[in-house]
């Protein structure tokens, strides 16, 4: 006879220990989706061993650049701390030889241009620049300072952006009726409000001051004379000194520095200027334009908070205007910023500079200025 042996059952759990398992298993389940990705070897290839900060989350911070959708393309990206690259990243078709335009980025090169004519006593802050139909008797316009043209506060009608786009003050100068000699239509155009009152941004007004420059070098020269001599200027002054051996600037057929908008220069030498500016004007040790100039650009301007001298400030303002993160901090930051999302900027108290290069329309600018507020978060939180 054959003998079954009993079924064995299974012990029956009870109701708190089957929801101690669940509990416990969704629990390692949230934890498992909330936890970042892991960062691809390739892109902590761009940071350095020692770069001041965490080098996972500088690694996080510097690849949201690239990746994330809603910053438009990031061509290049330097961090630069204590003077040293601690982060260097290109996109495909871009690499440490590239040259990029700088936009308006361009006007902050012109505004240390200027200081160095001021210091050699070349020109005056407060007279008006030396614009010959400007001095005729009764012209209003003769009442304009080299120091308001600096600080975008000049008066004269320069409508920076318009709709349509062709009626812009801008575009008409450099692609239209003005393209052939830029300064002499930004210069003959009337005053709007009373010279030193109001704040507008304003790229011919800081060609008007390219051809400041370019009236000092050359009086009276030809157009090919006036290219060479700022040229030569340029090269000898600033960008042998720095060490920028890139930078280059376009010029009309008049011979002006298109210097609102067309300087080109690597991503490493903006990176220079931006350290340049963090120094104080100075190289090494050498005083390259007087650091009182540095503080003046850096300066707020009397009719805008978060304007200097050329240069942005990371100042808050009542207009509501956000070009940099004044919220994030830190106060003492400052930035070159162009066209399409191109900056410089700088924070002396971290010791950190940045460069952003790349293409993000304008809707896509507040996220852009946030994320890169994300990376000099992590220097001024010590993170």
């Amino acid at each position: 006879m054959t003998h079954l042996k009993p079924s064995l059952k299974p012990r029956s759990l009870r109701l708190p220990a089957l929801g101690a398992i669940f509990l416990t298993l969704a629990a390692c389940s949230s934890e498992k989706n909330s936890a970042p990705p892991p960062i691809p070897p390739e892109v902590m290839a761009t940071i350095a061993d020692h770069p001041g900060v965490n080098r996972k989350s500088l690694a996080r911070a510097t690849d949201a650049l690239f990746t994330r959708e809603d910053l438009g393309q990031t061509q290049a990206l330097i961090v630069y701390h204590e003077g040293e690259i601690v982060a260097e990243r290109y996109a495909k078709g871009y690499d440490d030889n590239s040259r990029f335009l700088g936009w308006s980025m361009s006007k902050s090169v012109v505004g240390v241009m200027i200081g160095m004519m001021i210091a050699e006593g070349r020109l005056t802050l407060d007279d008006s620049p030396p614009i010959a139909h400007w001095q005729r008797p009764g012209d209003p316009r003769g009442e304009i300072t080299v120091r308001q043209l600096l600080q975008m506060r000049s008066g004269l009608r320069h409508q920076e952006v318009a709709e349509p786009l062709y009626r812009s003050d801008t575009v008409r100068m450099l692609l239209l009726d003005g393209r052939d000699d830029m300064a002499e239509w930004a210069e003959a155009q009337p005053l709007e409000y009373e010279p030193g009152q109001m704040f507008e941004y304003s790229t011919p007004g800081t060609v008007i001051l390219s051809d400041t420059i370019a009236r000092i070098l050359a009086p009276k020269g030809t157009a090919d004379e006036r290219q060479q001599a700022v040229a030569r200027f340029l090269k000898a002054r600033l960008a042998e000194p720095v060490g920028m051996d890139s930078l280059t600037a376009e010029y009309d057929a008049s011979g002006t520095m298109i210097g609102g908008s067309m300087l080109w220069a690597t991503a490493r030498d903006w990176g220079r200027f931006g350290e340049f500016l963090r120094h104080g004007g100075s190289v090494k040790g050498v005083q390259i334009v007087p650091r009182g100039w540095i503080d003046f650009m850096r300066r707020p301007s009397p009719r805008a908070a978060d304007y200097g001298a050329l240069i942005w400030l990371n100042r808050p303002t009542e207009s509501g205007r956000n070009e940099l993160f004044a919220e994030q901090g830190p106060a003492d930051a400052f930035a070159a910023i162009g066209h399409l999302g191109q900056y410089v900027i700088v924070s002396p108290g971290d010791k950190l500079t940045i460069v952003r290069l790349g293409n993000t329309p304008q809707n896509q600018r507040p996220a852009l200025v946030a994320a890169l507020g994300d990376i000099v978060h992590l220097y001024s939180s010590g993170m």
